[in-house]
């Protein structure tokens, strides 16, 4: 026969009940500092991961620097005054196209970047390079890095508190599950003796 579940009624641990068993205050404490291990790890894991994030995109920010490159030879497409008696432009598209820069050791450098259509050889365009002169993406805006990190801080701090999360719950189950057991065995000692008493 299972224990009978009356309502719930919050924080019942916690309150002083001649039925309150020891067992009951040894799992008020353990489910506290898991729910506690849970914030705090998520918190902690998401505010580190948030950090390490913005830091490394700061860091780009100071070390990238924009660098002036040359075209090598005429990128695919048609340019823009090519198109103008056509569709209007090329709309802000751009081709990859081969291009040659100077790095601040004084070597030459190619490689392939984001140019207008049709931009002929010798034309200027705008690249991004790290400290050795090789080609980076362009670094993100202080904004964006704010966003970025603090996305990388949410998820990684719902992941963290995920591990100490699921563990609570399983250690609640578990000693659900025993204090149910316990209140059958109980009752299978003592329901016979009640069945006498009142009859």
């Amino acid at each position: 026969m299972k224990a009978f579940r009356g309502p719930k009624v919050w924080l019942w641990r916690w309150r002083r009940n001649p039925l309150r068993r020891r067992a009951d205050v040894v799992e008020a404490w353990l489910l506290l500092a898991a729910w506690l291990l849970t914030v705090v790890t998520g918190v902690l894991a998401g505010l580190l991961a948030a950090r390490s994030v913005e830091h490394g995109l700061a860091r780009e920010r100071a070390h990238w620097r924009p660098t002036v490159a040359r075209v090598v030879a005429r990128a695919p497409g048609r340019s823009a005054a090519e198109d103008s008696g056509g569709s209007g432009g090329s709309g802000g598209e751009r081709v990859w196209a081969e291009v040659r820069w100077t790095a601040p050791d004084g070597r030459a450098h190619t490689g392939q970047a984001r140019v207008a259509p049709g931009s002929r050889a010798g034309t200027p365009v705008t690249v991004w390079t790290d400290p050795q002169g090789h080609l980076v993406s362009r670094p993100t805006t202080p904004s964006e890095a704010a966003f970025r990190s603090t996305l990388t801080g949410a998820l990684v701090g719902v992941t963290a508190a995920a591990a100490p999360l699921v563990g609570g719950l399983a250690l609640r189950s578990r000693l659900e599950r025993r204090r149910l057991a316990h209140w059958d065995a109980e009752w299978a000692r003592l329901g016979p003796q009640w069945g006498r008493m009142t009859g």
